[in-house]
């Protein structure tokens, strides 16, 4: 009489109905490599890998001024995050890009990021990344090294009080197709512009201020880079305040 033998099994073999989902590979450019980068990053102390960040970290450079003053550029935004950390941050646009490759379309998220601490501080990043979060991650820390200090004042003929509430004298600036003009206003007139503009100046720290835009204005990334590109004509003229 042929004796039956029985195999025990641990589990479904993968394939099989009630087989667990594999785990996620996490391969380079994927979405879980990217949450699980980001997790890293936020939970690691700053590390700097710079002369700069090294005399931030050990406190030998306490503010903006004295890197501005010295010439230095800024390589990390960790720096920026440790001298001045009530910095605000205003997403200006996301969108969506895609590239068409071997593989198919590749699509991502580019996002466009205005940073300031509404006191003489103002800059402006942009990001691509396969996550909205990663793509406002990456802009956000490209606008702190593009940090620039805006000289304010009061140009307008009608105040003259001497304060620094709006902009030392007519400036424009240019990107893309898009051309903004801020004109000096007296206090009390607050922002004479739109939405993005007024939030964009509003970070820089400016409270009162004429502005005209030309161009394509419905394209927030060329709204945003003008705005910078006016403000950083004179940012090394006179002393910051």
């Amino acid at each position: 009489m042929a004796q039956s033998t029985t195999q025990s099994r641990a589990g479904p073999t993968p394939g099989e109905p009630g087989a667990p989902s594999p785990a996620p590979t996490g391969r380079p450019g994927s979405r879980f490599s990217e949450r699980r980068r980001d997790r890293d990053q936020e939970q690691q102390p700053w590390v700097p890998k710079t002369r700069l960040g090294a005399l931030v970290s050990e406190g030998k450079i306490t503010s903006l001024e004295e890197i501005f003053e010295s010439g230095q550029k800024i390589k990390e935004s960790e720096i920026v995050k440790r001298l001045v950390p009530d910095m605000k941050t205003n997403v200006v646009s996301v969108g969506i890009v895609q590239k068409q490759t071997d593989a198919g379309e590749v699509t991502k998220f580019a996002a466009v990021v205005a940073v300031g601490n509404e006191a003489g501080w103002f800059g402006v990043g942009r990001g691509k990344a396969v996550q909205m979060r990663s793509a406002i991650d990456k802009a956000t820390n490209d606008a702190f090294l593009n940090l620039i200090p805006v000289k304010r004042g009061c140009g307008s003929w009608e105040c003259r009080c001497g304060q620094f509430h709006s902009v030392p004298f007519r400036i424009s600036g240019k990107g893309g197709s898009v051309r903004v003009e801020i004109i000096p206003g007296p206090r009390g007139l607050g922002l004479v512009a739109g939405e993005t503009v007024r939030n964009l100046l509003t970070l820089a720290g400016i409270k009162d201020a004429w502005t005209r835009t030309y161009g394509s204005t419905s394209t927030m990334s060329s709204i945003a880079n003008a705005v910078y590109d006016a403000l950083k004509k004179i940012h090394g003229i006179g002393v910051v305040r």
